[in-house]
């Protein structure tokens, strides 16, 4: 089942944290996104202080096609860009996804002209969200 965060949509899964990291970029990518960055905050805690932390990673999500257009809109926007989407260890074999909601992200930018665009995003990555809860 998928559910809101108020910037973001998110959805819990039965799936280990591995295979649910694979599940998360197929789903992206039958929407039309691609990876264009990954930071994995464990392995970073661990390396730069020492510190553990259960598996998290951040996937820069990004449709070139609406990045494109939207720069044109707005140049500066590559501030906000990419679409981060997370997975995350919930313990107990359980992984949770969440996707952050570009009609908040892009509001911050006060340029009206963006709302469709990060409209057609954000249900784009609801879709996503809603078929990796399929699996679940």
């Amino acid at each position: 089942m998928t559910t809101s965060i108020p910037y973001g949509l998110t959805v819990q899964l039965d799936l280990p944290f591995d295979a649910a990291v694979e599940a998360t970029r197929a789903a992206f990518a039958a929407e039309g996104f691609g990876i264009l960055m990954e930071a994995d905050l464990q392995a970073t805690f661990k390396k730069k202080l020492g510190r553990e932390h259960t598996p998290y990673v951040i996937l820069g999500a990004c449709s070139p096609a609406d990045a494109f257009e939207a720069l044109q809109l707005e140049p500066d926007l590559g501030l906000l860009l990419p679409c981060n989407v997370i997975v995350r260890d919930a313990g107990n074999g359980r992984t949770q996804v969440a996707a952050l909601d570009a009609s908040v992200q892009l509001a911050l930018t006060g340029n009206d002209a963006l709302a469709p665009a990060a409209a057609a995003i954000r249900e784009r990555a609801a879709r996503a969200i809603a078929a990796l809860a399929k699996k679940s």
